[in-house]
């Protein structure tokens, strides 16, 4: 264990402060990843800032049903929040398909959106990985990447999949993610939160240094909507998504009102699928038409491999949340 100086902020100003006093710093929020990661040796912080005692694990519903939810608000406590599992099921879903009961009783809502890949050579701290070392190549294209790797928004730089079960749901859902730092407050829509590999796969938040998420505060649900999450994986617990889809649907009749299709375990970050929505909104949808949507959504799908199974465990991560919406 390498050593470190470590910090308790009790108030957002303080942390902010502690965190631009010493170079390559880090808030601590749950720890479930970045704890790993530092005894891995892949990340290597001078400095720890605890934001425990903030006062953002608070869920607050507004008048107009948006909810704002803390930084620090537990994915239990999220998951488990009556006005959540009520108007966003597709949420509560999501985060207790994700890892286990231990660690959503620890991990934070910010720290869930924080979390890095789960690449093994990124995790191996050897391998050539241009997100731990730019420059170095990505091993991943020609190797091992079956699992935790991506056929949609990769580049010749990066194929590491997002992990995050709960951010595709807050995709489909519409959320806007609060940020405060040494220049004040501002906010990032969710969907332009986290960023494509491109020439830089280190960069993976559009966060600015010093800068703490503060909340996040959903969209309001959709009237009379309906929503599921259908999670893909070898086996049913404690494991990442082969391919995922959070759908949020409103009908009108038999025709499609309303639709909200997002994808995980198959991207570089949490994708919205809206060709797959165009395919179906405002139609009746038929079993024809669903498959429709379900190839729309993996669009420009590019296989590396060992992984090119996931192109077709896309589409049916989309077609049978769909069928069983529907039905």
């Amino acid at each position: 264990m390498r050593n470190f100086e470590f910090s308790r902020a009790s108030s957002i100003d303080e942390a902010i402060a502690l965190h631009a006093g010493a170079g390559d710093t880090v808030y601590l929020a749950g720890g479930t990843t970045l704890l790993d990661l530092m005894k891995l040796d892949i990340t290597r912080p001078a400095r720890l800032v605890d934001i425990h005692r903030l006062g953002l694990d608070q869920i607050e519903v507004g008048a107009d049903g948006r909810v704002r939810i803390g930084a620090m608000v537990s994915n239990t406590e999220l998951a488990r929040h009556p006005h959540i599992q009520r108007h966003y099921p597709v949420l509560s879903q999501a985060l207790l398909s994700g890892a286990s009961t231990q660690l959503r009783n620890k991990a934070t809502t910010a720290g869930n959106i924080m979390q890095r890949v789960r690449c093994g050579y990124f995790r191996d701290g050897v391998s050539p990985c241009n997100k731990r070392t730019p420059g170095s190549g990505c091993p991943a294209i020609e190797g091992l990447n079956r699992n935790v790797h991506a056929v949609l928004g990769g580049s010749e730089h990066c194929i590491a999949a997002h992990p995050s079960d709960m951010c595709v749901a807050m995709v489909a859902i519409g959320a806007t993610i609060q940020l405060q730092g040494p220049n004040g407050r501002r906010e990032v829509p969710f969907a332009q939160f986290h960023l494509l590999p491109g020439s830089e796969p280190w960069k993976e938040h559009a966060i600015q240094p010093g800068e703490l998420i503060t909340h996040v505060t959903l969209d309001p649900p959709l009237a009379q909507s309906r929503s599921a999450y259908l999670k893909l994986r070898d086996r049913t617990s404690y494991q990442f998504a082969l391919a995922s889809s959070a759908i949020v649907l409103v009908m009108d009749g038999n025709a499609v009102r309303d639709i909200r299709i997002a994808l995980g375990g198959v991207s570089t970050k949490p994708w919205r699928a809206e060709g797959a929505e165009a395919v179906l909104r405002g139609q009746t949808p038929t079993p024809a038409l669903i498959q429709s949507a379900a190839a729309a959504a993996m669009t420009g799908a590019k296989s590396y491999g060992q992984n090119g199974f996931k192109i077709l465990l896309g589409q049916q991560a989309v077609s049978r949340n769909l069928s069983t919406l529907l039905a």
